[in-house]
């Protein structure tokens, strides 16, 4: 074997080897943070207002008469339709879903919803389009081509359900909070809770975590609201207690 081929296979073994470093590295970090994160197990959390869970994310549904709209379509589809089986709610009574993001933990069962229009914040189309990358060469992707994109401040009315767009980017560029009915916010990503206060976002899996604590000043002074969602870290029946401190937050 000649030196110069030798030098090659033993940079391209440098090179593996780093990879493998960096994809183990990355695993284990990403198992810390999922052990941090307490979801609320599939039940009516108020009336009319459910949480799915699955595994570590929460997807939200809102009853409006006999229909109802989605916030997030979980992780596993399978665990979604035996979720909402236990609840005795039909899949194609669901008349909207609503992404807070586009992230593979909130967008897996978007086919079960065969009667809902699927929405999204217009500046997350970037992120799963293959326009922006969600980290290295990681693209997000969804099952549903014929969504529609929401603008910030915008208000839909699905059925008697008033919905309030809120852009609230960081987590990704396009997060989205909603807010429906006046009362009941859903946040997805875009923040945590903590001791039933607001926190900032997980940064592990945050683009921008600046940007993502300049959003709070978005949803710090809703009049009406009355609770606050989170997919990762439960929810609180308090949205004023809760933010009561968001300015205080640091990156």
């Amino acid at each position: 074997m000649n030196k110069t081929l030798k030098r090659i296979l033993i940079g391209i073994g440098a090179v593996i080897a780093i990879i493998v470093l960096i994809a183990v590295g990355f695993g284990l970090k990403m198992k810390s943070e999922l052990k941090n994160m307490h979801v609320v197990e599939t039940k009516e959390i108020i009336q009319n207002a459910f949480a799915i869970k699955d595994s570590f994310v929460n997807m939200f549904l809102v009853r409006d008469s006999d229909n109802y709209v989605a916030i997030d379509a979980g992780t596993d589809i399978k665990v979604i339709r035996a979720e909402l089986t236990k609840l005795n709610i039909d899949s194609t009574k669901v008349l909207a879903v609503l992404l807070t993001h586009g992230d593979g933990d909130h967008t897996a069962a978007l086919t079960l919803f065969k009667n809902a229009n699927v929405y999204m914040a217009r500046d997350e189309e970037q992120m799963i389009n293959g326009k922006t990358a969600k980290m290295l060469f990681i693209h997000n992707s969804i099952s549903r081509k014929d969504y529609k994109l929401l603008d910030d401040k915008q208000i839909l009315t699905v059925s008697k359900t008033k919905i309030v767009c809120i852009a609230t980017p960081g987590h990704t560029p396009g997060s989205m909070s909603y807010l429906i009915n006046d009362s009941l916010l859903f946040v997805g990503d875009a923040f945590s809770l903590k001791n039933n206060k607001i926190d900032k976002a997980n940064s592990f899996f945050s683009k921008d975590m600046k940007t993502a604590i300049h959003s709070l000043k978005y949803i710090a002074g809703l009049p009406k609201a009355k609770y606050i969602f989170t997919a990762h870290t439960g929810y609180t029946a308090s949205y004023k207690n809760a933010m009561t401190s968001w300015d205080k937050i640091k990156e």
